[in-house]
């Protein structure tokens, strides 16, 4: 009788410790095979170029490969929806953007859902947007600019890098919220958006600061998203600044697994992606795309993608945007 007691007090003890170790080996014994680093856009951008120095740093610091596979198509839903459905062992890593939450809403259909199919892991870097018009536009600050375009209805315009983009849905608002009609341009990327409004076929554009970065001294910025001042740009107010709302949010580089991977294994990917972007190469090589360099835990960045998933819902449903599928 006593034998059986001490077995059975045996075995609770040993089931009890196993479950208290089951993190702990979880988050050890991760990663167990080759990383796989998602980029749902073309090689070459700056998602691709993030993407290639935070693998070669996770391969370097846990000795597993850490290969990063463009997977482009429908605007990034392809390889947002392959990691989505991916096994949710850690392995499989998306290197997402801000459009990443903007999609629902300008999308009647999609196969999987960013809120609930995919775990924030940390944000690698942000980037603010300007408001920008050419050297030789009258307007000299935003206010003038304002006026300028409600003295002549129908006569001014706005050019964006592509129907339901940030630049997009940030020229959408100014028009609500300042009561004017910019007539949208959009354009099949930001190359050939700065082109023309430094060439000023354009009256103005919104332009995320990693495209601007090259050519401020061809532009007129006049406002700046975010909630604080370009550093490259300290004169240059925020929208806030000047009484307009929900410009706060930045354009965003983050890590994403799928929404299933066991927190230890989402937290060991965070600490490790934190460290590298805080490394002096690769902070340097950060901002040298124009970039402003973020990390974070987890919860942060969950934060983050919610409060700006709702901003952009409120916006696109107001302004009624929605792009061809």
């Amino acid at each position: 009788m006593k034998t059986s007691k001490m077995m059975r007090r045996l075995c609770l003890a040993a089931g009890l410790a196993a479950l208290l170790a089951a993190p702990a080996l979880a988050q050890t014994a991760y990663p167990a095979q080759p990383l796989k680093l998602i980029v749902p856009y073309p090689a070459g951008g700056a998602t691709d170029t993030l993407a290639r120095t935070i693998g070669q740093k996770l391969q370097e610091a846990w000795g597993q490969p850490a290969m990063v596979e463009n997977r482009p198509g429908a605007g990034g839903t392809i390889g947002n929806s392959f990691v989505a459905k991916a096994p949710p062992d850690g392995h499989t890593v998306l290197i997402g953007i801000t459009a990443l939450i903007q999609q629902p809403m300008l999308m009647e259909k999609l196969p999987y859902d960013p809120l609930k199919d995919l775990a924030p892991v940390t944000m690698i870097a942000r980037s603010p947007s300007m408001l920008a018009v050419p050297l030789d536009s009258p307007a000299k600050d935003l206010k003038s600019f304002i006026a300028m375009v409600k003295a002549s209805p129908g006569k001014y315009n706005f050019g964006s890098y592509g129907a339901g983009t940030s630049s997009h849905i940030q020229g959408a608002l100014l028009n609500m919220q300042a009561g004017i009609d910019l007539v949208h341009v959009p354009f099949q990327g930001a190359a050939p958006l700065v082109t023309n409004l430094v060439g000023g076929q354009l009256a103005s554009a919104f332009i995320d600061s990693a495209t601007a970065r090259p050519h401020l001294k061809s532009m007129r910025p006049l406002a700046v998203t975010g909630t604080q001042r370009m550093p490259a740009l300290p004169d240059v107010p925020t929208f806030a600044e000047l009484g307009y709302h929900s410009f706060d949010p930045y354009g965003w580089f983050g890590v994403f697994l799928p929404a299933a991977t066991p927190a230890p294994v989402v937290q060991k990917l965070s600490d490790e992606i934190n460290r590298i972007v805080h490394l002096p190469e690769v902070s340097a090589k950060i901002e040298a795309l124009g970039l402003q360099v973020a990390g974070g835990k987890p919860e942060e960045f969950q934060k983050v993608v919610r409060s700006d998933a709702a901003v952009y819902a409120k916006i696109i449903k107001d302004a009624n945007i929605r792009v061809a599928q």
